[in-house]
């Protein structure tokens, strides 16, 4: 999807930008630096840090008791840095797999993500239809444990490979929304924007009934005078929207430009 739609996929790898370094690190609007998985990037390559479209993070857990700390973490590294691009709306995704509840997994939906979820059912059955068992649990023997190890380690690559087409075979029905939803992200146009001008004096009271007074005496067929500011509403073809407010037309027409570059 990253060719399709003309992206950068950042990933754990070294990067020049990153000085070398490793793992993938955004900054969030506070100066905090968060951990991710993946980074669709608009306009990045290895030299240039680009502007994020989607971060999608991943996870393994086992036993669901470790799941709700999981999800807290992801939310943790992600949701200030959404805050952060919310003017372009990024694709907020994660790819969960093994054992998580319901609870969990709708707490991230609460807060904007698409999730796909690759239950740890999902995962034996995907091994097991090409004869490999990778089942476990907090019983199993080491010397057991290793045994799978090796018999994994002894697969060819075709055979791995075999693994993975399998894997999203079986999760299809997980996986499939989980790209729509990225597409329709990706795809997304500019259906309207709103630009409200407003003027007027900035009148600040105290207490709450002053406030009220005001408002009540106010007469609305007066023209006001100064300018104070522009506020935009922009709304997308998959019904997503964001706002802003700028206090000059400077401001208003770059964040426009990153609009019209963002989709």
């Amino acid at each position: 999807m990253a060719h399709e739609f003309g992206l950068y996929l950042d990933h754990q790898h070294p990067r020049p930008v990153r000085g070398g370094k490793t793992k993938v690190k955004w900054q969030d609007s506070y100066g905090n630096s968060h951990d991710l998985d993946y980074v669709l990037e608009d306009g990045g390559t290895e030299e240039r840090l680009g502007h994020p479209r989607a971060f999608i993070e991943i996870a393994w857990r086992k036993y669901t008791k470790h799941s709700r700390n999981k999800v807290q973490e992801i939310q943790s590294a992600v949701l200030p840095l959404a805050e952060t691009h919310r003017h372009t709306a990024p694709f907020l995704g994660a790819v969960l797999a093994g054992d998580f509840t319901e609870s969990a997994r709708d707490q991230l939906r609460s807060h904007g993500f698409h999730v796909a979820y690759a239950s740890y059912g999902m995962i034996l059955q995907a091994f097991r239809n090409v004869g490999v068992d990778v089942s476990s649990d907090e019983a199993s023997p080491v010397a057991e444990l290793r045994r799978k190890v090796r018999s994994y380690e002894a697969l060819p690559a075709h055979d791995r490979q075999t693994i993975s087409a399998e894997i999203a075979r079986v999760c299809a029905s997980e996986f499939d929304p989980f790209f729509q939803s990225l597409r329709n992200c990706l795809e997304r146009r500019v259906t309207q924007v709103a630009v409200l001008a407003l003027s007027g004096t900035s009148v600040r009271f105290e207490a709450i009934n002053g406030a009220i007074h005001f408002i009540e005496g106010y007469d609305e067929a007066t023209p006001a005078s100064r300018f104070d500011h522009y506020e935009l509403t922009v709304r997308y073809s998959n019904g997503r929207e964001v706002r802003g407010s700028f206090p000059d037309k400077q401001d208003c027409v770059s964040f426009l430009g990153l609009l019209g570059r963002a989709g």
